[in-house]
């Protein structure tokens, strides 16, 4: 399966950051845990050319704590600062305010030598669809200041937010590029939600994650379902089908309803704590 997707709107909040960035001191950019590489749109690194930055990798709760640290490295090998976060829960979310801090401390230090005080940081944020953006500022905010959702896409324009009487933030919709180069990054996204169900084929990615899974983290799915590892996916699918009882009428195996069943244990973290692709 081909994934692309870039519905119009996205061609607009690209538009639409691209008429702002001269407004912001400071880019906080998003990235889903689980896949920190590619889940960092690249047109960022083009529109935020100058600007400080701030990496967060959200949903770190449900990623291999290891490769975050590995990931949070190689970042910061790049200049970058990070941030490891579960904006649901709040945790690590405290930890912004120092790095909002430190990633503008020149900024201030020139507004306090032209007698500029009390002017807020102004930031944007940013990330592809699905990863988390509303709940973060909510969370942040420690108020219900965006609108959150579990499905991509529900912010769809601009908004400026008071988070504190320091910080003020741009939210920006999600947006992804208009095509994927690398396929595998179209289906470490698609496992993590960052694109509508719909457009997506839950056998093929159910496919690719029983692999994966079977390479990186070989116990997982014997100790999940009680099924033996096995070069033939279908076999695999066919034995977690018998154990959650996603059977058709007769008896027949309902191979798509097992792949469903996988994908979304591995989203909920029932799967454990699994990060799809490593520095």
């Amino acid at each position: 399966m081909d994934y692309q997707w870039y519905p119009g709107h996205m061609t607009k909040a690209r538009r639409m950051m691209q008429e702002n960035i001269a407004l912001i001191d400071l880019l906080i950019e998003l990235t889903d845990a689980r896949v920190p590489g590619s889940g960092r749109n690249p047109d960022i690194d083009t529109l935020a050319k100058g600007k400080s930055r701030i990496v967060v990798l959200n949903k770190a709760d449900l990623a291999d704590d290891a490769a975050t640290k590995e990931w949070r490295s190689s970042f910061e090998g790049e200049g970058l600062l990070t941030a490891a976060i579960d904006s649901r829960k709040g945790s690590g979310v405290r930890q912004l305010k120092p790095l909002i801090d430190e990633a503008c401390a020149q900024k201030l230090e020139r507004n306090r030598r032209r007698g500029i005080i009390n002017r807020p940081v102004r930031a944007m944020i940013a990330g592809i669809p699905n990863v988390g953006k509303s709940t973060f500022i909510n969370s942040f905010a420690g108020k219900a200041a965006a609108r959150t959702g579990d499905k991509p896409g529900v912010t769809k324009g601009k908004q400026w937010i008071r988070l504190n009487k320091n910080v003020e933030l741009l939210d920006t919709p999600g947006i992804l590029w208009p095509k994927f180069d690398d396929r595998e990054v179209g289906m470490k996204l698609a496992l993590v939600g960052s694109m509508r169900d719909e457009i997506t084929d839950s056998g093929e990615l159910a496919a690719w994650l029983i692999r994966y899974l079977e390479k990186e983290y070989p116990d997982v799915v014997e100790k999940r379902y009680d099924v033996l590892p096995d070069n033939d996916v279908v076999t695999v699918l066919r034995g977690i089908a018998r154990r959650r009882g996603c059977l058709k009428a007769g008896g027949e195996e309902d191979l798509e309803k097992a792949s469903k069943t996988l994908i979304d244990d591995f989203r909920s973290g029932r799967l454990g704590k699994i990060t799809l692709e490593k520095v």
